[in-house]
């Protein structure tokens, strides 16, 4: 089981939401990313930044950092958040269109298309091992229980849900976009 600080795991969801951000900017220059992440009506629903695109609809996305996943060659889907409060894992209630899992030891962006992707999983859950984190936020530690699954299984079985962007070589410098756009 790995043991993380929050101070570490708020750094990686740092840089994986300026990460997402960057990408989505350069997919869609004209578009609006919005950061919720402090916003009480989207914490509870699992959504991070709504994409806003011109002519489109407006996409809620869920973002996951991920400091060895490409290393391990593993999503880790989030099945309970904090396994002392019995807290469920964003992958099963998030209400996000998008899950964008950003590989950080590699600057990859995974964007996946959450409903069918989890659609997918839950039928098939018992057949990925589950794995622990523990975090500690002060003096307390919490549990995060998860399913680790094999990226190539998930790219295997839904070709047309799953897209990845390597920051690299789209020539995007690490949070070039990040900061949000001036008021329209």
């Amino acid at each position: 089981m790995r043991s993380y600080s929050m101070r570490g795991v708020l750094g990686a969801a740092d840089r994986a939401v300026a990460l997402t951000r960057d990408v989505l900017m350069h997919e869609s220059p004209k578009s609006y990313v919005h950061d919720v992440q402090g916003d009480p009506r989207f914490q509870h629903r699992g959504v991070d930044l709504l994409w806003e695109r011109p002519g489109e609809k407006v996409l809620g996305i869920e973002v996951k950092g991920d400091r060895q996943g490409h290393r391990r060659g593993t999503y880790f889907f989030e099945l309970i958040s904090n396994a002392e409060k019995d807290s469920p894992g964003c992958f099963l209630y998030s209400i996000a269109d998008l899950l964008v899992y950003v590989m950080l030891d590699v600057q990859h962006v995974h964007i996946l298309q959450l409903k069918e992707v989890r659609d997918w999983f839950v039928p098939r859950a018992k057949e990925y091992p589950i794995k622990t984190t523990k975090t500690r936020t002060g003096a307390r530690l919490y549990t995060t229980v998860g399913a680790t699954v094999p990226i190539r299984h998930v790219h295997d079985a839904l070709p047309a849900c799953v897209r990845v962007q390597d920051v690299k070589s789209l020539g995007l410098l690490p949070g070039l976009t990040s900061q949000e756009p001036a008021a329209r």
